[in-house]
Formats: structure tokens, C-alpha cells, sequence
């Protein structure tokens, strides 16, 4: 019975076996084709979660806020996917129905085990790494998340073979950034074009979506007081969101695309606004009065240093404060959303999603054409 089984339902991925005991092929005839490409990346069908799409993605990081609209575009195509964990089962139970029966694959993984990484990667034509955390914890540093593993999982993808590798930075990454994130998004970014040199690097701004830290993060602040501080009232940093779905999107198209390779996509929403006005408008969507405050930057940082020593999740942290009243820059050189086909979604057009929960019972059907758009800037 056991025979059966293994012989009568072909695996997704791993290759057939050259091992199996004589007498356990006979039991049933069996046609073994030598072949290059295995029959799990042969594109077949018409299209959709059924169908095959030719493609084999070993996603690290899919567990996270990206991670999983990746993860859904991927299995909504038809493609088979790796995801390499070191979480518990609970939290990967929301993934499993996002592919077709047997097209989304769990696995453990060390992400300081070079093995580990070789054996993720083993039977996929694309790896994308989404690797990332907001705060530093005593056993990963931002140097062991954005620079360590991103270098082991690009040399482990240049020497499996694999053509096509997709890293995700940051829009801000720089070397001489104020935030420790973002300087070794910068090193990072170096680490992998160096192991990688057609590495596709993906640049994406503050991302916004339903369960973002961005505009959930200052919405939550209501409980802080019943007001926002912000760096200078918020008018001296400019930022450039982008929808969590375009960025999902433009890495799916990357993969799809074979002049991609070896370019830097700068990920941003069509409208740059004042960090003021942006927070302005997410507590009018919400239906919550809106109060802010001029905090001076020593200040913000020793508070923020109390819910850092947190053992939990911290509410947020130095580095956050940093990143969050840091100028989106600007990267006119670099091919964008439009470049990959995608249509970038407005702050205004997608807010609603993200912030209906934080709105009172009598609001929660309120039309959202009673608020006033957020102002946008031009600098």
C-alpha cells in the first residue's frame, strides 16, 4: 500500500528519486523520463490556481506583511513555492489555502545554516527574499537580517545555478542614514549585487495595507495621550508611500520579465505628501479628532528606549522614529512601477482598507467622500 502511494501521487517539486529499491518501481509501471527540466516547472493549463505556471519560487520571509501578497500572487498563477520558516504552524495557516493542493511547500530552516538554505533553494528556477525586522532582538542584529543573510542566500542562488533572484531593500537604504535599518539595507544591497550581479533589487517606500505598521502605527497612537508627536509637526519630512499590492505585483512581473534582470526598480505610490498632512488624513478617514504635537528628537528617542526593553514586540523604537521622519528620496534614473506594467494605487483609493477598524461604530459606513483628500507636495 505504502508502494502505491509514493508511485500513483507525483511530488511537486523533488526530483524522482534514482534510489527507489528494485522491488518496489515494478510494483507499478512507471515511464522515468531523463530530462532537464522537471515536469513541475513545465508551464501547462490555462491559467489560475490549477494550472502550472512554469514557475518554482523558494520565498524566504514569506511570513511577514509582504510576504504573503507575494506568496498569493504567486498561487494564484499557478506556481510552486517554498516557504522556508522558523515559525510556528499557527502563523503559517493563513498561507496554506493561497495555492493549489500540494503547490505551497513548509519547510524549516537555520537561516545561519548554509545547508539549510541550499536545500530551500534546491528545486526552484526563482528565489525571492523578503527577510526582514523592524527592531533588533539580542540573536538577530540588522546586520545579521538586511546584510548576513541576504549575502549567504545570494551565494547559495549563484552557485545552485538559479537565473533569477529577487532582493528587497529599501527606498531609503543609505550608508549615511540616521537609521541603523536603513544603513544596512544600503550594505545589504551591496552584499547581494556583489555574490549576484543580476540580482533584481527592489526598492520599495513606506508600504500601507491592512496590516501594515505604518498608518496602523500612528492610528494607534490615539491611545497614547489622545495625540500624534511628530519631529517638527511632521512638515519637514516628505513621504511617498506605496500600496503593500503594487509591490507584490511589480516582484511577480519582475519574475516574468527577462530584461529585469540586474536592474533596481525604485517601488513608490504616484503622490508625495508631508508626513503631517499624510497622518492628518489618516485620522479623517478614521473618523478620529487629530492632535499633533511638536516633539523634540532626544525626547522621542528616551521614550521610545523604555518600550525597547520590551521582551515582547516593541511598540516602537529609535531607529523607527529615525526611519519614519526620513525624506523619501528621489530616484529619477531608476525604472519604477509603471516600467513593470503596474498602475500605482493612490494613498485616497486604498486608506479605507487599511483604517475602517480604527473608525467608532456610528462611522463605520461613513462614505469616504466626506473627507477631504490629503495635501500633496511637489519637493
Amino acid at each position: 500500500m505504502a508502494a502505491f502511494v509514493v508511485a500513483s501521487r507525483p511530488s511537486v517539486l523533488p526530483r524522482i528519486s534514482a534510489t527507489y529499491s528494485s522491488v518496489v518501481l515494478p510494483a507499478i509501471p512507471v515511464t522515468v523520463q531523463n530530462r532537464k527540466i522537471h515536469h513541475a516547472v513545465i508551464p501547462r493549463g490555462k491559467g489560475g490556481r490549477s494550472s502550472s505556471s512554469g514557475i518554482a519560487a523558494t520565498v524566504f520571509g514569506a511570513t511577514g506583511f509582504l510576504g504573503r501578497y507575494v506568496v498569493n500572487r504567486l498561487g494564484r498563477m499557478g506556481s510552486q513555492i517554498v516557504v522556508p520558516h522558523r515559525c510556528d504552524q499557527y502563523d503559517l495557516m493563513y498561507l496554506r489555502p493561497m495555492g493549489d493542493l500540494g503547490q505551497i511547500i513548509f519547510m524549516e530552516w537555520d537561516s545561519r545554516n548554509k545547508e539549510s538554505i541550499k536545500r530551500a533553494i534546491a528545486h526552484s528556477n526563482v528565489v525571492i527574499n523578503l527577510v526582514g525586522r523592524e527592531w533588533e532582538t539580542r540573536n538577530y542584529k540588522f546586520e545579521d537580517v538586511f546584510v548576513t543573510i541576504p549575502q549567504q542566500i545570494a551565494k547559495a542562488t549563484r552557485e545552485a545555478g538559479i537565473t533569477k533572484l529577487i532582493h528587497v531593500s529599501h527606498l531609503n537604504a543609505d550608508i549615511r542614514s540616521p537609521s541603523k535599518y536603513l544603513r544596512n539595507k544600503a550594505v545589504g544591497e551591496i552584499a547581494v549585487r556583489d555574490e549576484f550581479p543580476d540580482a533584481i533589487i527592489m526598492k520599495p517606500s513606506e508600504q500601507f495595507g491592512r496590516e501594515d505598521r505604518f498608518f496602523n502605527h500612528f492610528a494607534n497612537m490615539r491611545w497614547f495621550g489622545k495625540a500624534v508627536p511628530l519631529i517638527a509637526m511632521g512638515k519637514k519630512t516628505v513621504k511617498q508611500p506605496v500600496h503593500v499590492v503594487d509591490v507584490a505585483k511589480a516582484i511577480v512581473n519582475a519574475i516574468k520579465d527577462p530584461d529585469a534582470n540586474g536592474k533596481t526598480y525604485a517601488l513608490v505610490g504616484p503622490n508625495r505628501y508631508l508626513l503631517h498632512d499624510l497622518v492628518e488624513y489618516a485620522y479623517a478617514v478614521a473618523h478620529r479628532p487629530f492632535v499633533a504635537y511638536p516633539m523634540p528628537r532626544p525626547l522621542y528617542h528616551f521614550i521610545a528606549s523604555f518600550f525597547e526593553r520590551t521582551p515582547f514586540e516593541p511598540w516602537t523604537t529609535r531607529d523607527k522614529i529615525d526611519r519614519f521622519h526620513t525624506t523619501d528620496m528621489k530616484f529619477p534614473g531608476l525604472p519604477g512601477l509603471e516600467d513593470l506594467g503596474i498602475t500605482p494605487s493612490t494613498v485616497e483609493q486604498k486608506a479605507i482598507e487599511i483604517l475602517r477598524r480604527h473608525r467608532r461604530f456610528r462611522y463605520l459606513e461613513a462614505e469616504l467622500g466626506e473627507t477631504k483628500p490629503a495635501k500633496t507636495v511637489n519637493i
